[in-house]
C-alpha cells in the first residue's frame, strides 16, 4: 500500500500572546468557537514594561503563545470569540495575529479525504437523483 500526503490548503493560524496563566481561557474560547485544538508554550516577552510603565500598568515578562491552525472559513469567527473572551481590548492583556498558511500536512481520515476530494454535485444531477 503506498503512503500519500494529505495537505490542506485552504488554513489559517492564530496565535495569541497572553499573560502566563491564560492561556486556557483562550483555547476554550477557540473550541467553543469550533476550532479542533491548540498548541500552547511559554515564552519571555522584553522591552514592553517600560513602554506601558507610562500607563501605570506592571506587565509580567512571562507568556504564554498559543497557536491554533483553522480552516479559513472559520477564522474570522474564532479570531474574534478570542479577542472578547480575553479582552484584548484592555492594555496588557495580549497580542494576537492571524498568517495564511501555504500548505498543512497531518493525519486526515479516509472519510473526510473522500469527502473533500469528491467533486459536487451540480443542480442538474442533484434534481436527477
Amino acid at each position: 500500500m503506498g503512503r500519500n500526503i494529505v495537505v490542506l490548503t485552504d488554513v489559517m493560524l492564530i496565535t495569541c500572546i497572553v499573560q502566563r496563566g491564560r492561556a486556557e481561557k483562550v483555547v476554550k474560547a477557540a473550541q467553543e468557537a469550533g476550532a479542533q485544538g491548540a498548541t500552547i508554550h511559554f515564552a519571555r516577552g522584553m522591552g514592553i514594561q517600560e513602554r506601558l510603565g507610562i500607563l501605570g500598568i506592571t506587565i509580567d515578562a512571562e507568556k504564554e503563545v498559543v497557536k491554533i491552525v483553522v480552516s479559513t472559513e472559520q477564522a474570522d469567527r474564532i479570531f474574534e470569540k478570542i479577542y472578547l473572551a480575553v479582552h484584548l481590548e484592555k492594555p496588557g492583556r495580549g497580542f494576537m495575529y492571524m498568517t495564511r498558511l501555504e500548505k498543512v500536512a497531518t493525519y486526515v481520515p479516509p472519510e473526510v479525504v473522500a469527502q473533500l476530494t469528491t467533486p459536487p454535485l451540480n443542480e442538474l444531477e442533484t434534481m436527477m437523483l
